[in-house]
């Protein structure tokens, strides 16, 4: 079996300029062999000499494709060593550039690159092959015939393989002694038994004469097919391997979507551990098979988060000791579901021990030192490093410098040194490497576990406050014996609370009844501002809000269940000494900044559910204690059902003032409004004019196209005059299709010239809602001094001249039946 080249070389311009370099030279020396070995010529039989050109010919073009490089294998090498054996070597050349030249044709169009390295390889193999087997120094050790035909077949074998694996990784990038070792070590033992062959045909030869080359045909026909049946068994194998490895890669992959599912955080964090840990993994000298471990552990090592309450895991604070015994179990969970994938590398052991330390106090384990497999060191440190230098939901993300210097003040305590000192020396280029970086058996999993080992998390517990300084707030928990100023902090802790339930149900009005809360409550606790959020529309609007960076606060909106408020509003519980920073809006905007370092948050819940939410702040960081926490909670049922009061009684005001479709000022506020115009202009003897408008064909539209088609068009009218008219105009709906636009200082041409204005616009505005013109307006105007001096006066001049108008302006074309709504302006009103 001799290979060819058969590599993808179309143009030597694509060709690498080594790979280029070494077929030149190999050309030339083939060139040297050939001339060498060609002159003189000799030949003992030409029949012989031709017989087995052909049957070397024939067996050139029985080629198999090697598998995993693109390049084939003959059995022409058969008839290379008889020729070696029996020929002399100008006939042997000949015969091999003949059998390589049919072999390269057959079934195959190669380049002239590749039919002259060709050539020039089996030239030089042929050429060592023919010189190994008749050398002289055989003689003086008295070898026979079969050891110096093995030791040609040796050397033919290594002189053909070598220069195609060469050129083959050269031209493809790959490593040569790999390739070598893939695709043609495997092969040694075929010459072998090529040389056996050879020398049996050689000794039949002598004994019965040449012609018993003829039966070469069918044992090369039998041995071809062999060999092809077992070629194509190794590339079925080989691809039954590459799909079962593209099932584990889809199964990895399905089970990251399920982590990011679950954690929102978890996507871009995997995928920056997976480039460092793999970097780190092949700095350290790991096999494949554990860089194939490390790789899918690296996506996987949060899969047991899934068996975690997720508003622990998305929770913008620190977690309490009962939060972070719940956290515990994800690492064993994370390992018991991989290993129902079975993987054919140690994934599982890596999970369970992403989270041990160096010095033995990590979990689930208490493992140290070497026995926590390297996997996991590497992982829990890059994790480590990485987590540090990402946003989370209690912190702002650290320089990268810092993150770094901080894990190195880890290592030998959390972390391994080795791998620390490779993460120190190559950060900023993994760094780099990473910005340019492009489920099984149902088993009940332990959920329910108890973890023994663990102190506490890297980022420790929710803190409490430091005894208050002398002049603060009192604080609720004194030293113990001190039992005066207990009962006396006892004493006005029940004045303020019995106080501020008095407070919160003397008044309506939201600002004053907060504003007397925020003053009472810091009697008790010391806070720097004080926020309360209202749920709108899943999202929580500042409704009040005093103290240290008001504006900041004010102008935030908080959607549910994101940053450290909407999280307390969505799962209902509270956050001590969290980090303001983290709100919505600030976490990300280097304009916003503030002092503030701690928070308090609690929901504000009523028997409907989150009204909103309480959060106060203060400059100092864990400035708030869990006994604080408890005084706020006191209030906190009281205060949800004194803001729910206030603000459905600021919704009853507002709906009794203004139309509930259009929010336009309603009957009740017009005359009012009217009453104080009149006098004002009764003062300064200035015009005034007042417009009724009715619109036409209304009644049509609801009729053909619905009462939702009306009710839009209606606030559609309503936006309209408000654009018709100036600031300090004033327009009012008196009920049904019927507006009122109050217009001080115009009369004359001016208001001839609005109410045209007004007409085009409203009908235009119909036009674009319907599709087509359905309705008009009638106006009828009235004028202070001149039609009346009364609101009733000039609003009923004014409306029977809207009528009179109205008679006037009848149109058939409203009754038309054939009208469509525009799909646009159905989306926009």
């Amino acid at each position: 079996m001799s290979p060819t080249l058969e590599a993808r070389m179309h143009t030597q311009a694509i060709m690498p300029f080594k790979a280029r370099i070494y077929i030149g030279l190999a050309v030339l020396l083939g060139l040297l062999a050939l001339c060498r070995g060609i002159h003189p010529w000799e030949s003992g039989n030409l029949i012989r000499f031709a017989l087995y050109l052909i049957i070397a010919v024939i067996g050139s073009g029985l080629k198999v494709t090697l598998p995993g490089i693109k390049g084939s294998m003959s059995f022409y090498f058969l008839f290379v060593l008889i020729s070696v054996v029996q020929l002399s070597l100008p006939e042997t050349l000949v015969m091999v550039g003949a059998a390589v030249i049919w072999q390269g044709y057959w079934h195959a169009k190669p380049t002239p690159v590749q039919v002259a390295f060709n050539l020039a390889s089996n030239f030089v193999a042929a050429d060592l092959a023919y010189i190994t087997f008749h050398a002289r120094a055989w003689e003086t050790v008295l070898v026979g015939a079969p050891v110096r035909l093995a030791a040609a077949a040796i050397v033919f074998f290594i002189a053909n393989t070598v220069p195609v694996a060469s050129v083959i990784g050269l031209t493809e990038g790959k490593k040569v002694h790999k390739v070598w070792m893939e695709s043609y070590l495997w092969t040694f033992p075929y010459y072998l038994v090529g040389a056996s062959i050879a020398g049996f045909f050689s000794w039949l030869s002598v004994k019965i004469g040449w012609e018993a080359a003829l039966l070469l045909v069918p044992v090369v026909i039998i041995l071809f097919h062999g060999y092809r049946l077992y070629v194509g068994q190794l590339e079925s194998d080989k691809q039954h391997a590459e799909e079962v490895a593209s099932l584990h890669l889809r199964t990895i992959e399905a089970l990251a979507l399920a982590i990011e599912a679950k954690d929102q955080v978890t996507h871009d964090h995997v995928q920056r551990v997976q480039t460092y840990a793999l970097e780190v993994g092949k700095d350290l000298g790991l096999g494949k098979a554990e860089l194939e471990a490390l790789q899918a552990a690296s996506l996987l090592h949060d899969i047991g988060k899934l068996a975690v309450p997720e508003h622990i895991i998305s929770k913008p604070g620190r977690l309490t000791p009962e939060e972070f015994e719940k956290m515990k179990i994800h690492p064993t969970v994370g390992a018991e579901i991989l290993e129902r994938v079975k993987f054919p590398y140690p994934v599982a052991p890596i999970v369970r021990a992403h989270h041990e330390k160096w010095d033995g106090t990590g979990y689930p384990a208490g493992m140290k030192g070497e026995e926590i497999p390297i996997g996991a060191r590497i992982l829990s440190a890059v994790d480590f490093l990485d987590a540090l230098a990402s946003d989370r939901q209690y912190r702002r993300a650290y320089p990268l410098d810092k993150a770094m210097s901080m894990l190195v003040e880890q290592s030998g305590v959390s972390f391994d040194p080795q791998v620390v000192e490779v993460l120190q020396r190559r950060y900023i280029e993994l760094e780099a490497m990473a910005r340019n970086a492009p489920p099984p058996e149902v088993t009940t999993l332990s959920t329910d576990m108890n973890v023994e080992r663990g102190v506490a998390p890297d980022a420790g517990f929710e803190e409490e406050a430091a005894p208050a300084a002398p002049g603060k707030a009192i604080d609720p928990s004194p030293a113990p014996g001190n039992f005066l100023s207990s009962i006396a902090a006892a004493r006005q802790e029940v004045q303020t609370l019995f106080e501020m339930a008095l407070d919160l149900g003397n008044s309506l009005s939201l600002p004053e009844t907060l504003s007397v809360l925020a003053m009472r409550l810091k009697q008790l606790v010391h806070f720097d501002t004080f926020s309360i959020y209202v749920l709108r529309n899943e999202k929580l609007i500042p409704e009040y809000v005093s103290g240290e960076d008001r504006a900041l606060f004010a102008s935030l909106e908080i959607p549910l269940g994101q940053g450290l408020s909407g999280w307390v509003a969505e799962n209902c519980k509270p956050i001590v000494n969290g980090n303001p920073s983290v709100e919505p809006g600030y976490l990300n905007d280097p304009s916003k900044f503030s002092k503030l370092c701690s928070a308090l948050s609690v929901p504000l819940e009523d028997c409907s559910g989150v009204v909103g939410v309480l959060t106060l702040y203060r400059a100092e960081p864990n400035a708030f204690s869990r006994d604080q926490l408890r005084i706020v909670q006191a209030i906190t049922s009281k205060l949800a059902v004194a803001l729910q009061n206030a603000l459905m009684y600021r919704q009853a005001r507002a709906t009794a003032t203004a139309d509930y479709l259009t929010r336009l000022p309603n009957t009740a506020s017009l005359f009012i409004h009217l009453d104080s115009e009149l006098s004002r202009c009764e003062r300064t003897s200035e015009a005034l004019s007042i417009l009724v408008c009715d619109l036409d064909g209304f009644k049509g539209v609801n009729d053909r196209f619905g009462h939702r088609t009306g009710d839009r068009l209606l606030r559609l009218v309503a936006d309209t005059l408000k654009d018709c008219c100036r600031e300090y105009d004033y327009v009012a709906r008196m009920g049904g299709d019927e507006f009122v636009i109050v217009l001080p200082g115009l009369s004359g041409e001016p208001l001839e010239m609005r109410q045209s204005e007004i007409q085009r616009a409203i009908q235009a505005a119909a036009t674009r809602l319907c599709g087509e013109a359905v309705v008009g307006l009638s106006i009828g105007k009235a004028q202070f001094r001149e039609d009346g001096r009364t609101v009733e006066d000039l609003l009923a001049i004014a409306d029977r001249r809207m009528f009179n108008n109205k008679q006037k302006n009848k149109n058939p074309q409203w009754a038309h039946t054939d009208l469509e709504v525009s799909p646009e302006f159905q989306q926009t009103y």
